[in-house]
């Protein structure tokens, strides 16, 4: 992903909404949000294999986005999108996952990650490399360090903000969300950050959603789940030729050991 904003906690029936846009070149094949074999559910790049955004039944989530710093990008570095598979599958805790990040080299990236059968919810990345417990409240992340106040994060933050305020309904609030992923505005020149590229380039990677003829938003993601019984919806609209909408329930998440059957957990309507 390229853009974030998730609610920890802050709504009375909702106690985790994501919302969030993956921004990537338009020649870079991905296929769409798919139940893998393993049960991951998540979308994957066809060309190096991994994800931006997935989670697993039994209740580990992880979120990538890349940092806007062209200086320091590497062509030999792993590929970026295998951070979010290693979490999933992994067994190891925050600490221990992170310590073998900073060891591996990867070009600049932020990662928000959870293990909710566990408890822990973290925020770690290039700059900061030990985990940072996530704590309750309305969070942004783009492609600086997470809460770093570039228009387009705080204006998503502020529109997941209204969205918890209006709706006690989880398909009204997906709605909302996905129209606020949409929002093409760009931000004045004066409130535009300086990340090393040129000011044309900043400016058209300022909305929420990015159009452009070869580098655009090619998918937007609102996940919800529900306090009370864990239930889980995740909705990924697809930003293609011919958009489409792939939607997914889960009954319970994490869901218990006995309902471990993905073809079931994961069953889409």
């Amino acid at each position: 992903m390229c853009l974030i904003a998730l609610a920890r906690d802050a709504h009375p029936r909702f106690d985790l909404v994501i919302a969030a846009n993956r921004d990537e070149f338009l020649d870079r094949p991905a296929a769409e949000l798919h139940r893998w074999s393993d049960g991951t559910l998540a979308g994957r790049d066809l060309r190096a294999g991994g994800t931006w955004m997935g989670l697993t039944p039994a209740g580990r989530l992880a979120m990538l986005t890349n940092m806007r710093r062209p200086g320091a990008v590497r062509p030999d570095a792993p590929s970026r999108g295998e951070i979010v598979p290693q979490w999933l599958h992994g067994g190891a805790d925050a600490a221990g996952f992170c310590a073998a990040l900073t060891a591996a080299g990867h070009n600049p990236f932020n990662l928000i990650a959870a293990d909710l059968t566990s408890g822990e919810f973290f925020w770690t990345g290039t700059d900061h490399p030990a985990p940072h417990a996530l704590p309750p409240g309305i969070h942004g992340l783009s492609n600086a360090a997470l809460d770093t106040p570039w228009p387009k994060t705080e204006r998503l933050k502020q529109s997941l903000h209204d969205a918890l305020r209006r709706h006690d309904g989880a398909d009204a609030l997906i709605d909302d969300l996905l129209l606020a992923l949409a929002d093409r505005t760009r931000a004045p020149d004066e409130h535009l950050p300086s990340t090393g590229v040129a000011l044309e380039v900043e400016r058209y990677l300022s909305p929420v959603f990015i159009s452009e003829p070869h580098y655009a938003t090619r998918c937007s993601t609102v996940l919800v789940r529900e306090r009370a019984g864990g239930r889980l919806t995740v909705v990924e609209l697809t930003h293609a030729r011919e958009p489409f909408r792939t939607r997914v329930r889960l009954p319970r998440w994490p869901a218990v050991p006995a309902a471990l059957n993905v073809a079931d957990a994961c069953a889409a309507p």
